[in-house]
């Protein structure tokens, strides 16, 4: 089969029954996202004449293509969040950070330890090994439980959604050919901010306008147990902190060098080349890894710490297969031309490109709840765009965290985050959709915005 050349519509035409079909696939039949989007890709390819033998290969190369930037970062990140979980980690922050704020900054303390914790832990994770800690400050100090629920959950929601090793941020900085090193700090000035405003000042708003108690289920989390059935020695706070400051402090000394080589600050050299290796990412991650194996081998043994890595990696699959799917939706587009059309119909428009990256993705969450699946879809829709012209690195981490911002806007019935925050903190529909779904809008609003900032200024 010849490839045929299709007109601008048609084509266009073609990716918005893909998008259809992929929602109705999700949402109508219930088909998991992973297989929904290798038929999708299979489908379009056919539609937009992609020769039949080159079908499979272009498939498995955006497949294979967007797992080798996704797997290595999400597979050591949940290996480092699983240990420091086990080992009372998130207790320490919390307890020390209210020791040194005070008790009436109590929620100011846990959205700071789940900020801290929320770089290697993801959202689900973290969310569940932050519970006993939350409901305990909660029962002892008293007030409504959104006053200190929503900070720390908000924590985990926005380093989430803007910050790698976490698999969207990865994931579309894959598919853009965003600097990973680059996107730790900017999706840092984005989350910070959009965490204070969203997360904290909004909880302490919604504290004090509605009532929620601790659950009556709720009881104090036990302690976690060694192997040996000996109850673990909590690490200390100092421990904590360096091995969740490591691979940002590595990272940093990479992306400053390579900063300062390109302005001609700094040399080129074989000695400042070999020191930028171990701030790429997945070395930042993996020495952070052999950290936490070091620092609690003599508590744990080297058996045990297996097992927690073991047991880390089950559970990200699913996230890992989805996202790799996505690129490999991405790389049919890319392959069909449906990229290329896209991107001449919005600059024929005028929309700039961080502004369709935004609208596109949000739609796609709303409509289907997943913030995987419309973070990695928009990604491939707007890649030809971002290849298509001269962004410098600073503008593709802008349009990453666009995206990253649309995909977090309106959580409501058809995300499962809804469902968890509604569940673990004993809400009523009524009222999540009043905080819950607020904030993450706030999230995805503030976070694009600040984006914005740096792609028109910077």
């Amino acid at each position: 089969m010849e490839e045929v050349a299709h007109s601008t519509t048609y084509l266009l035409s073609v990716a918005a029954i893909a998008v259809i079909l992929l929602l109705f696939l999700i949402m109508k039949l219930k088909v998991h996202a992973f297989a929904s989007l290798v038929i999708v890709s299979a489908v379009t390819a056919l539609a937009t004449g992609i020769e039949y033998s080159q079908i499979m290969p272009q498939m498995l190369n955006g497949f294979g293509g967007t797992l080798a930037s996704v797997a290595l970062l999400v597979g050591l990140g949940a290996m480092i969040g699983k240990i420091l979980e086990q080992s009372g980690g998130a207790q320490v922050l919390a307890d020390t950070l209210i020791k040194v704020l005070g008790e009436k900054r109590a929620p100011l303390a846990l959205g700071i330890a789940s900020l801290l914790f929320a770089f290697p832990i993801f959202f689900d994770a973290g969310l569940v090994v932050m519970l006993p800690v939350v409901l305990s400050v909660a029962k002892r100090l008293g007030g409504s439980l959104l006053m200190y629920a929503m900070p720390a959950t908000g924590a985990f929601s926005v380093m989430h959604v803007f910050l790698p090793p976490h698999p969207g941020p990865v994931a579309a900085s894959g598919i853009l050919g965003a600097n990973v090193g680059m996107l730790v700090f900017v999706g840092l000035i984005i989350a910070i901010p959009t965490w204070y405003l969203s997360s904290y000042l909004f909880g302490l708003w919604c504290g004090k306008k509605w009532q929620v108690n601790v659950p009556d289920l709720f009881t104090a989390g036990e302690k976690p147990k060694r192997a040996d059935g000996k109850e673990v020695v909590p690490p200390k706070f100092t421990t904590v902190l360096a091995i969740l400051l490591t691979p940002v402090i590595l990272i940093f000394i990479n992306t400053g060098i390579t900063t300062l080589q390109a302005t001609g600050a700094l040399p080129k050299n074989e000695f400042l080349s070999f020191i930028t290796i171990f701030g790429q990412t997945p070395v930042a991650l993996l020495i952070t890894l052999l950290e936490c194996l070091a620092i609690f081998a003599s508590q744990f043994g080297m058996k045990p710490l297996e097992g927690m890595c073991e047991k880390a990696l089950g559970p990200i699959c699913s996230v890992v297969l989805v996202t790799g799917a996505g690129g490999m939706f991405g790389g049919i587009l890319r392959a069909s031309g449906i990229g290329d059309a896209l991107a001449n119909t919005l600059s024929d428009i005028g929309i700039p490109v961080i502004c369709a990256a935004f609208i596109i993705s949000a739609c796609l969450r709303v409509a289907q709840g997943s913030a995987t699946v419309a973070l990695t879809t928009t990604a491939a829709l707007i890649a030809p765009i971002v290849a298509n012209n001269s962004f410098s690195q600073l503008e593709t981490c802008s349009i990453v965290a666009a995206v990253a911002a649309g995909s977090v806007v309106l959580s409501h019935f058809n995300d499962s985050g809804f469902w968890l925050f509604k569940g673990l903190y004993g809400v009523d529909e009524k009222t999540t959709l009043r905080t819950w779904t607020v904030l993450e809008t706030l999230i995805g609003v503030i976070g694009f915005s600040i984006a914005c900032v740096f792609y028109v200024i910077f």
